[in-house]
């Protein structure tokens, strides 16, 4: 009798965070527990173009590349039994991919279509949350088709609405890739400009001197959030360079805060989790004023970095639950969640390592 479940960890992806994606999955696939797991690694590449697994291999550092045994499995033409979508950004964050695992009929780790979609839209995502009675920042958004046409009245609105310094972001896109920070009318042009190369809406938002705070959110209907954490910007704000290139930025686990802000911060992570129906597993972050002491929510993500430096799994970390322990709970998640749909419990996942390369 076969007691190792399958894993398939998808990466790659043709997002502008490609590589961030593939330094997630290798950590997810390093710690991963071997004897509980049978690991196939599968890539797409910046083309949209599915890898067969050597390939796909190919992108893993040499390391991993030997602790992951696949040839055994091809052979047999084995069923997967679970796939572990660790692509970041569009058609893989965004519900395009987990539109796709439906249809096919298998299960998978974290949130569905429509709050992945929602998870991805910085602008639905807020109108979502201030309905379900969050504090965000005053923002707006916009179109590049009406920014092309309208370019001086978009920017008197923003002005008249918005005090710099203003940030301006790609309103679906993630790992703080295109989003600049403008102290003027001339930075602030610059920054729509920056944020149109890789979306066609950006979402502009007040900036505030505040502390940026992260707390992680794990669980399907009663999901529970762990301690939060501060980042200390090794930059002017935490950009992508600040993320993952200088290595200068500091995490503070646990963050240094009262036991009743605390307390809000975990809250609203649940709330904000429920309001756009989440599963699995996200990221909420936050920025606390340094002046008034408000708390606002800045955005939740449903496909959080697993790299080695990353908040999510650090969060656990510090709140008792280890990697591997955590890469244990969201597959059971991803179970739970599937085989506890109504007119699925009678179903087993038929994808078949022979049909990803038809893909």
């Amino acid at each position: 009798m076969r007691h190792k479940k399958r894993v398939l960890v998808l990466f790659g992806g043709k997002s502008a965070e490609h590589k961030v994606s593939i330094q997630s999955a290798s950590s997810i696939i390093s710690a991963l527990n071997k004897k509980k797991y049978d690991i196939i690694p599968v890539a797409i590449n910046q083309f949209g173009k599915w890898l067969n697994i050597e390939d796909s291999k190919k992108l893993l550092p040499a390391l991993i590349r030997k602790e992951i045994i696949t040839k055994e499995l091809v052979r047999k033409n084995e069923c997967i039994d679970v796939v572990f979508p660790v692509l970041h950004g569009h058609y893989g964050e965004d519900g395009a991919m987990q539109g796709m695992l439906e249809i096919l009929n298998v299960p998978y780790v974290g949130a569905g279509v429509l709050p992945s979609a929602i998870g991805m839209d910085k602008g639905i995502q807020k109108i979502i949350f201030e309905k379900s009675g969050i504090l965000i920042v005053p923002w707006l958004s916009f179109k590049k088709e009406k920014w092309e046409k309208e370019k001086k009245n978009l920017i008197e609105k923003i002005e008249k609405k918005l005090s710099y310094p203003i940030f301006v972001k790609p309103i679906n896109l993630g790992s703080s890739i295109g989003i600049s920070r403008a102290r003027n009318h001339e930075e602030l042009t610059k920054g729509i400009s920056l944020a149109f190369y890789y979306s066609r809406e950006v979402i502009i938002e007040q900036g505030i001197d505040a502390r940026e705070i992260e707390c992680s959110v794990l669980g399907n209907d009663n999901p529970k959030s762990s301690v939060p954490g501060e980042i200390i910007a090794s930059r002017e704000f935490y950009n992508y360079e600040a993320k993952y290139i200088d290595n200068k930025s500091e995490l503070i686990i646990p963050a240094k805060l009262s036991k009743i802000k605390t307390k809000q911060i975990q809250h609203t992570a649940i709330t904000a989790f429920k309001a756009i129906k989440a599963s699995g597993m996200a990221r909420v972050d936050f920025l606390l004023d340094k002046t008034t002491k408000k708390l606002y929510l800045n955005e939740i993500n449903t496909i959080p970095g697993f790299t080695k430096i990353s908040m999510y799994p650090k969060l656990w970390q510090a709140s008792g639950v280890g990697y591997s322990e955590l890469l244990d709970q969201l597959i059971n998640l991803a179970f739970n969640k599937y085989y506890g749909e109504e007119g699925k419990s009678a179903q087993k996942p038929t994808l078949k390592l022979c049909d990803i390369g038809k893909r």
